[in-house]
């Protein structure tokens, strides 16, 4: 395609990705995003190891590995005690393994890479429409309080999953998940170094969990660990009110796992967690002629399987490849549908059958995990299929 003027809206990990991979093509790239500045803000992700092969192939590997934390296995306890959950990258491969990040240090190393390479950026500017005709599209913002409309010959939306741009006709589901998160970013202490994901349940209705993190850009020298709290969305606001009874809740905490003692211990208020909410986004198709939505903006899902930045990252490849090897925008949205919609499509699926069995008030959900799982680890072909999905591997069932 010819050099083309495209604006992304959004710096987070699917735009500061596409951007880069479409500046490298001389497209004449405009960054735009709300905030005044990149902020080492945020909770910890885990990049998956197709994740990890976009940045591979970008020459980012190995930066990312010196913020990152080696993740070798995602496992999961009942409050017993009794395993319901392994799965290790080494069912794949010698060499398979997830990597703890955190979000800041991630798009710190994509914009790194950016900032070498030819492009705009429009900061503290909010969009709040796009207008699309058959030869260009326009972005009507405001930056620093002051309106403004920018034509592009194409706009790619990746402003997040809560974002308010996707077209509504396009748009099948879009709906907030009743359960989400209060999280905290902690010290990494000694009895949860090791390099996995480890999570505890209760039934389904109650679950924590520690993913190593690595360190932030802004403190090399701190190893984090991120600790979730699983919770209804609908109790969220309770967490804000003065009389919560936050050492009621630290003692519910260390009933279901003892061992978060050492994590909690410097946790002595409830505003010390954040809250993170999710949403399940279905879209009929994601591009069409000057516009596209890619990222968490086009396939928003449950944190269930860890898929969002590594989908994030495989969204910005595929549509690199689809521009580079295309001459207008229709075909390229053609390329990009047949390469992006089997996977989108399955871990949207995945994901909406699993996450009622981690968070939910079904107990007959949560029993049939606590004996089917099990099950699975010990038969092989399963076994690997369960690493499969994990890793992001998988368009279908019979992959």
């Amino acid at each position: 395609m010819q050099p083309q003027s495209i604006a992304i809206i959004g710096a987070g990990t699917a735009g500061l990705a596409t951007a880069a991979l479409l500046a490298e093509q001389g497209h004449h790239i405009t960054l735009i995003e709300r905030a005044k500045a990149l902020a080492p803000v945020g909770a910890g992700l885990l990049l998956q190891p197709t994740g990890l092969s976009v940045l591979k192939e970008m020459g980012l590997y190995q930066a990312m590995l010196g913020y990152g934390a080696r993740v070798d296995a995602l496992v999961g306890h009942t409050r017993e005690g009794r395993r319901i959950m392994n799965t290790t990258y080494r069912s794949l491969d010698a060499h398979s393994h997830g990597l703890g990040v955190h979000r800041a240090s991630l798009c710190h190393v994509l914009d790194q890479h950016l900032h070498t390479l030819p492009h705009q950026r429009l900061m503290d500017c909010t969009v709040s429409a796009v207008e699309t005709l058959a030869d260009h599209a326009t972005v009507i913002a405001e930056q620093a309080g002051e309106p403004c409309r920018l034509s592009f010959d194409a706009v790619l939306i990746a402003n997040g999953s809560h974002s308010r741009l996707r077209p509504a006709a396009w748009t099948r589901y879009d709906r907030l998940y009743p359960w989400g998160a209060m999280w905290a970013m902690q010290p990494m202490v000694e009895s949860f170094a090791a390099p996995l994901l480890q999570q505890r349940y209760h039934q389904a209705g109650q679950m924590a969990g520690i993913l190593p993190t690595g360190c932030r850009p802004d403190q090399p020298e701190q190893a984090l660990a991120s600790f979730f709290w699983s919770l209804p969305v609908a109790q969220m606001n309770d967490w804000q009110h003065p009389d919560f009874d936050f050492a009621g809740w630290r003692q519910q905490a260390l009933t279901l796992w003892p061992q978060l003692e050492s994590v909690l211990a410097p946790l002595t208020h409830q505003k010390q967690l954040l809250p993170a909410t999710y949403r399940d986004v279905i879209m009929h198709h994601w591009g069409e002629n000057r516009l596209g939505i890619i990222g968490d903006a086009a396939h928003a899902m449950s944190p269930q399987l860890g898929q969002g930045a590594n989908m994030a990252l495989l969204d910005a490849r595929a549509l690199g490849q689809a521009v580079a090897n295309t001459d207008n925008w229709p075909q390229a949205w053609a390329h990009y549908h047949r390469q992006r919609e089997p996977q989108i499509r399955f871990y949207q699926r995945m994901s909406r059958w699993l996450t009622p069995a981690f968070q939910s008030h079904s107990r007959n959900v949560s029993t049939g995990r606590d004996l089917l799982f099990p099950i699975m680890e010990r038969v092989p072909w399963l076994r690997m299929q369960m690493a499969k999905t994990v890793a992001g591997r998988k368009c279908s069932l019979l992959d």
